[in-house]
Formats: structure tokens, sequence, C-alpha cells
């Protein structure tokens, strides 16, 4: 890691040597800590933070019900994963026009948009989870006479536990990129509308400083999910 700082710092002094370009790491932390000191970057973390986290915890709590649920009936699975193929497949930068439209440039666009991000990479996972069940104990169990609500706690949903965080983790890098592009379409506040306003005046330290405060998020959320799966399913990594 510090050698590729490093390597970027020698690039944007010796080789590119223009800000409009390409900002430093030195320039970046000095952009950072001169939007520290004004307070801006906490009130424009602290927006996306919101954004992020109700969008995120509404997707989770939609998206694993809704792919227990495909996962273990023909009939809802049936109905639900032609809109679930077919919604995946779609380019929600498209609809953030639309989710402004409906909820105005407040932060529930931008919560509709980290939803809906988030969502299908959750369902799917679920599911796969769930069907990725070791058939065999399935009938063994049910030789012992485990009802339907035991075999769901002992064995389908401790199958699916390890695709389920994996989607979590997914989500992380798809919510983050969610809350940047439903601020990027309208906001009066967030590390999106930073950028932004950074881009249009051709503030290159300010933009990249934007980015990194991203990007940490991104390590520091994947970091934090693979120590909960670590806990949570230990035995995916003995």
């Amino acid at each position: 890691m510090l050698a590729g700082l490093l390597l970027w710092e020698l690039v944007g002094r010796f080789v590119v040597k223009n800000a409009l370009f390409l900002a430093t790491p030195s320039q970046t932390a000095l952009a950072l800590a001169k939007l520290w000191s004004e307070g801006a970057l906490q009130h424009h973390s602290w927006v996306s933070t919101q954004e992020f986290l109700l969008g995120f915890a509404l997707a989770v709590a939609l998206g694993i019900p809704i792919g227990l649920v495909t996962a273990s009936w023909r009939r809802p699975a049936a109905m639900l994963n032609p809109w679930i193929s077919g919604l995946y497949a779609t380019p929600i930068i498209a609809l953030a026009p639309l989710f402004i439209l409906w909820f105005g440039i407040g932060i529930w666009s931008k919560v509709a948009v980290v939803a809906s991000l988030v969502l299908f990479p959750v369902i799917i996972n679920t599911d796969a989870g769930v069907r990725n069940a070791d058939r065999q104990l399935i009938e063994a169990v049910r030789s012992f006479g485990a009802t339907k609500l035991q075999l769901f706690t002992k064995v389908s949903l401790p199958a699916a536990l390890p695709f389920i965080l994996a989607g979590l983790r997914l989500g992380v890098g798809r919510g983050l990129i969610g809350v940047v592009v439903g601020e990027l379409f309208g906001a009066r506040a967030g590390l999106g509308f930073m950028i932004t306003q950074a881009a249009e005046v051709f503030n290159m330290p300010q933009l990249f400083a934007g980015v990194v405060v991203l990007a940490a998020a991104g390590i520091a959320l994947t970091a934090a999910f693979q120590a909960i799966e670590r806990r949570l399913v230990p035995w995916n990594f003995e």
C-alpha cells in the first residue's frame, strides 16, 4: 500500500505535474485536513452514512426473506424470479432520476437507490445458499423425524449463511456506488455532492479527498463483514 502511495505521489509530481489532472496523496491529505477543519467533511460524510445505512438495512430486511421464500417454495419462485432477474440487469443509474422525481432530492431518494443496488445480490445469494444445502444431510435429518422448522434452522440456514454474508459483502460496494450515483443526480449534501462540486471547479484535491473517504469506507466495511463471517461461519476458514 505504501509503495502504491509513493508511486502515485511520484507520478503526480514528476510525470503529470498538473493538479488539474491528478492530485497527489500529499495534496489530497491537505484537502482532507482543510475539509475537516471547516466541518464540511464531517457533514457530508454523515449525510452519506445515513443514506448508506438506511438503504443497506432496508435491502437486507427485504432481500433475505425474499431469497428464503424463492428457494423454499416453487410457486413464489416462478412468480418472482423473472422480476428479480430483470431488475438486477437494469442499470440503476437509469432509474436514479426517477427515484429523485418520486422522493425528492432529500435523503430518501438516495436510500432508494442504495436499497435497489444492494437488494438483488442479497436475494440471489440467499436463494443460492439455501439451494446449496447438502441433500443427503437433509434426507438424514428428515429420517430422524425433524420438523420443517428444525430442518430450516439446523440445516438450510447454516448452509445459506456463508452465501448471505458474501451477498452482504458484495452489497457494501454496490451500496457505496448507489450513494454517489444518487447524489450526483441531485442532492444538497453528501460525499457524492462534494465530489460533484469539486469537479465543477476542477478542484482535484477535494475530488480525490471524497474518493479516498469512500474507498476507506469500503475497505473498513468489507473488513468488518469478513470479521463477522469468521465469527459466524468459522468452518469456512479452516
